[in-house]
């Protein structure tokens, strides 16, 4: 079986390498100065506007030096790209697109509710090479089989019950934490200890920053 590597570079900033096509997910400003650091990306993901999954200096510097990566998001992060002049392929809810030959397509259409009041941004979950899934800040569940699942541990708009019950529904073989910035390191294998109680069925790994691993 061919192994998706995966890196983790903080947060919410991976790199993917799928049969030899690799790309970043959300390179946002809380990985900044450690995320422009990488060459040979074909793609950058993007699932939503905030800050700490999009960092439009990253993208900039990143695109100068990876040239010919694609920026593959949504319609409202796309619309703050074309204003810096970034060109973009729009992956929403029910769209696809293709990376040499690696299938991408989008899942969801809003952010996980931080208060009732508060207006929710468009968020899109992508599954990536019909195995990976990458959410965002949401629980959407997509329509497909998850074999490797990018699971939300933390943040102000989650508990750990959500990650438990979201990782319950998608019945992922094997998942590790992101969105976890907030956590302290040596917090992070709390969530682990939960999940494992809880979702026996699914292996959860805890990937330390800069940390890469085969799935």
């Amino acid at each position: 079986t061919a192994y998706m590597i995966i890196t983790k570079i903080g947060h919410c900033c991976l790199v993917l390498e799928e049969a030899g096509v690799k790309i970043m997910t959300d390179p946002g400003s809380f990985t900044a100065g450690e995320q422009e650091k990488v060459t040979g990306l074909d793609a950058i993901i993007i699932t939503h506007e905030h800050q700490d999954h999009f960092h439009v200096e990253s993208v900039q510097a990143l695109l100068a030096g990876n040239l010919g990566a694609i920026v593959i998001t949504n319609a409202t992060v796309g619309k703050l790209l074309a204003e810096r002049g970034i060109a973009h392929v729009q992956v929403g809810d029910g769209e696809s697109t293709e990376v040499k030959g690696v299938l991408i397509e989008g899942f969801g259409t809003e952010h996980a509710p931080v208060y009732e009041t508060m207006g929710r941004v468009e968020n899109t979950g992508y599954m990536i090479a019909e195995k990976f899934y990458f959410p965002g800040d949401n629980f959407h569940v997509p329509r497909k089989k998850v074999d490797i699942l990018a699971l939300p541990v933390a943040g102000p708009w989650m508990k750990t019950g959500e990650a438990v019950g979201f990782a319950k529904k998608i019945q992922a073989r094997i998942a590790f934490g992101v969105h976890d910035a907030i956590i302290q390191p040596f917090f992070r294998g709390h969530v682990g200890t939960v999940l494992s109680r809880f979702v026996p069925e699914m292996v959860y790994v805890s990937l330390a920053d800069g940390e890469t691993r085969e799935f």
